[in-house]
């Protein structure tokens, strides 16, 4: 399996473009959904070409938005066949704003979403957004290749629990690939503070006991990409314990192991498995999870 090099240096600016084209196909999909529990009908669903939307589904008609990153565009998928798309890489965020509502306007499909990112420091107007941010093809070509190395990892995570979990899915807020495991026990309300996002928001997807891991792949932050592991509540003895592989990082208060270190490791899938198993076990185990219950060994095809 291929795990190519990503670098925030070289590919931060088609990252971040890659993150804010990914709020506005996901804010489309929210401005026109009833809420799920834990807002997991909004995330992005990974594809082979890349990331794309649930179907949306408004006044009898039903389409699907997608970052395609062979063909570098937003891509839409219509109900009767249709096919239409717009450049990722063209003109200003404003631009691709407007070129992304243009061709809704013109398939007659809704075209009206919160028009301001959601979790991003300092975050402007996708219509005032001025900036160029240079699109690289093959720094997005990059970053779907990692998400293709490191997804079969993740779906087999996914199936050894037999509790509450979410589907391995992609958020376009943080802009990171997510699964989360539950015990089954309510959560203390969360203090909320999420840059940009609605504290109600954020207390309803922590309302329950959680283990949760994923990618990041920095965005907007411009930071290296990383494979994170948090529980919330944090339970006791949880901050701090020691992993055969990544570490406990008290800037983002939960394990992470670099992109890069994977990457570069014999056995890299193995690598990011024992992270996974690792940090969720420590987890589970401080807060008293009834594991036996939960967990079993993925069934083969």
């Amino acid at each position: 399996m291929h795990w190519p090099e990503l670098s925030a240096e070289r590919d931060g600016s088609t990252w971040e473009r890659l993150h804010l084209a990914s709020q506005m196909i996901g804010k489309v999909k929210l401005a026109n959904s009833v809420w799920t529990n834990h807002g997991w009908h909004i995330a992005l669903q990974p594809v082979p070409e890349g990331l794309v939307t649930l179907p949306v589904d408004t006044g009898g008609r039903r389409f699907t938005l997608g970052l395609d990153l062979c063909r570098h565009a937003v891509a839409l998928a219509t109900d009767n066949g249709t096919r239409d798309a717009v450049a990722l890489g063209d003109g200003t965020i404003a631009d691709l704003h407007g070129a992304l509502v243009g061709m809704l306007d013109r398939h007659g499909l809704p075209s009206g979403f919160h028009g301001v990112p959601n979790e991003v420091e300092e975050a402007m107007a996708f219509a005032k957004d001025d900036r160029a941010l240079p699109y690289d093809e093959d720094a997005a070509m990059r970053l779907r290749q990692a998400l293709v190395a490191m997804l079969p990892v993740f779906d087999r995570y996914r199936a050894g629990f037999i509790g509450k979990s979410s589907p391995v899915h992609f958020f376009w807020g943080s802009f990171d690939l997510a699964v989360t495991r539950f015990s089954g026990a309510e959560a203390p309300t969360h203090i909320g503070g999420v840059p940009g996002l609605p504290d109600a928001v954020t207390r309803e997807a922590y309302s329950h006991e959680v283990a949760s891991a994923g990618f990041w792949a920095g965005g907007a932050a411009r930071a290296e990409p990383l494979f994170y592991a948090y529980a919330y509540p944090s339970p006791e003895g949880y901050a701090g314990s020691s992993l055969s592989v990544g570490g406990w990082s008290d800037e983002l208060s939960e394990y992470v192991l670099a992109y890069d270190e994977v990457r570069g490791a014999s056995d890299p899938e193995a690598m990011l498995k024992r992270f996974l198993e690792e940090s969720y076990a420590l987890a589970a185990d401080k807060a008293g999870w009834d594991r036996e219950a939960l967990e079993r060994a993925p069934v083969a095809p």
